[in-house]
């Protein structure tokens, strides 16, 4: 049976909400759950960006195609070679400024086994 992931209740800056009971400022999201998404964990920052080692625990939690919010404002960095990696092992991913992750990564979790990094503002 698929894990589900958790649904997105709510977004405003510096704020997105699950489920309609946790709420966080960034968050990963995976397949049976969600948890705050610390950058201090592994060193990330705007530039040079989103990391594989973000990544890894949306793998580890199932995920398949996995979303990166780059911030409201598209501040958030990619580094390219997350992308490449992450393609190139057969994952489907997308990036996307945080809105229209949001709204994809909600379409998609009813059919998918999706992870997504959220990040609520920049």
């Amino acid at each position: 049976m698929v894990s589900l992931s958790p649904k997105i209740t709510k977004l405003s800056w510096g704020k997105i909400e699950i489920d309609g009971k946790q709420v966080f400022k960034d968050v990963k999201l995976f397949p049976g759950g969600c948890r705050e998404w610390n950058w201090q964990e592994t060193g990330t920052e705007h530039s040079p960006g989103i990391q594989y080692s973000d990544v890894q625990e949306l793998l580890d939690n199932s995920a398949e195609t996995v979303i990166l919010s780059r911030g409201v404002l598209g501040r958030l960095k990619v580094q390219k070679e997350v992308v490449e990696k992450l393609e190139s092992n057969g994952f489907t991913v997308h990036v996307l400024k945080t809105k229209e992750a949001v709204k994809l990564y909600n379409e998609l979790l009813k059919t998918e086994k999706v992870g997504a990094l959220i990040h609520t503002t920049c």
